[in-house]
């Protein structure tokens, strides 16, 4: 089990005193002796220490910053939910592949966001426009709140919040193992807790700063005995190195063997994916990384707004999308695969 994280360095918009775990939460890391500072902005810190960009950047991982969320228009989150709840922004891991590489540019810190209130309130909102219908929340399109809720216990009233909406659900993903604190939350089976898994080349080179596998498994057995509904991302879906079918075999079949019975079990899959601005960050932050970005190797494929994604050619993608609905409907016959990409 890793250590669970806690700062270096911690800023806080004045604002955020205005609410009780802005207050508590200054609080907490003055009393822990850790670097407390003031900002004007959550968006805009300044004053980080660092020589070169790699240093910010590693320094900046390790910053955590207390706001409030002044805008709550909430980004949509297809496919996975309707809606993305912003509890928080920013991931302690460094997963070397991952899009919040890019999409956070150079506000890598992770921010806590205090006014819940206000965040459920208008979550309420989204609800009622959609009524009869139900109203899925993704709370972890731009952090992992799991490997934060030890600091701000967010997620916890999240989950109790959401669990008295009869048209709410809440939906979020996690690479990190610490769960305890949200095993007793009176979640009425409106939250669907899911971990981030893969094969052991993957989480060995590229996941660094994470739960291992073995705990992340082990954390998902305590998820389904407390009665959640439970799901596992399989991604990204790689099958440029030597013996990807036989480690992603190995993979459902540990999970399968270590996992109660569950009633209500998902899968997601996606493939490995990129755009060369984002190889551009990786290749400057982990300039050793293993990471197979060869354009020559992947087909272009055309997103939103104009953005080109070099993804897997098509018959490398029917291959992997056979062999992995094949080997999951072996190991969990009963389990439904949402989507593949």
């Amino acid at each position: 089990m890793i250590k669970p994280f806690e700062p270096d360095l911690v800023y806080y918009e004045p604002g955020a005193l205005d609410y009780p775990l802005g207050k508590e939460l200054v609080a907490r890391f003055q009393n822990m002796k850790i670097p407390v500072r003031p900002t004007t902005s959550h968006n805009q810190v300044k004053g980080l220490p660092g020589k070169t960009p790699l240093d910010k950047y590693r320094i900046a991982k390790r910053t955590l910053v207390i706001g409030v969320k002044k805008s709550l228009k909430f980004e949509q989150s297809k496919p996975s939910a309707e809606y993305a709840i912003p509890l928080a922004t920013g991931c302690m891991g460094h997963c070397h592949y991952c899009y919040l590489q890019t999409t956070l540019g150079k506000r890598p810190y992770i921010r806590i966001y205090v006014n819940l209130d206000e965040i459920f309130s208008q979550a309420e909102k989204y609800i009622q426009e959609r009524a009869p219908e139900i109203t899925r929340f993704e709370a972890a399109c731009t952090s992992d709140p799991v490997g934060i809720e030890h600091i701000s216990g967010s997620l916890f009233k999240t989950i109790e919040f959401m669990g008295k909406q009869p048209l709410g659900r809440l939906r979020f993903v996690t690479k990190y193992a610490n769960v305890e604190p949200l095993l007793n939350a009176d979640h009425k089976g409106h939250t669907r807790f899911r971990f981030s898994i893969n094969a052991d080349y993957v989480v060995k080179h590229f996941e660094p700063g994470t739960s291992p596998l073995p705990d992340r498994i082990e954390a998902a057995g305590k998820v389904a005995e407390a009665g959640y509904p439970l799901g596992f991302i399989i991604a990204p879906i790689m099958s440029s190195f030597s013996g990807w079918k036989e480690q992603y075999e190995a993979l459902l079949k540990n999970l399968s063997d270590r996992l109660p019975e569950v009633d209500d079990l998902t899968f997601e899959l996606i493939t490995h994916r990129y755009t060369q601005s984002a190889k551009r960050v990786i290749e400057e932050r982990y300039p050793k990384t293993k990471l197979d970005m060869d354009d020559e190797k992947r087909r272009k494929k055309w997103g939103p707004y104009g953005r080109v994604k070099y993804v897997y050619p098509k018959e490398q993608m029917d291959e992997i999308k056979d062999f992995m609905h094949r080997t999951i409907s072996t190991y969990f016959p009963r389990a439904e695969i949402l989507y593949f990409t």
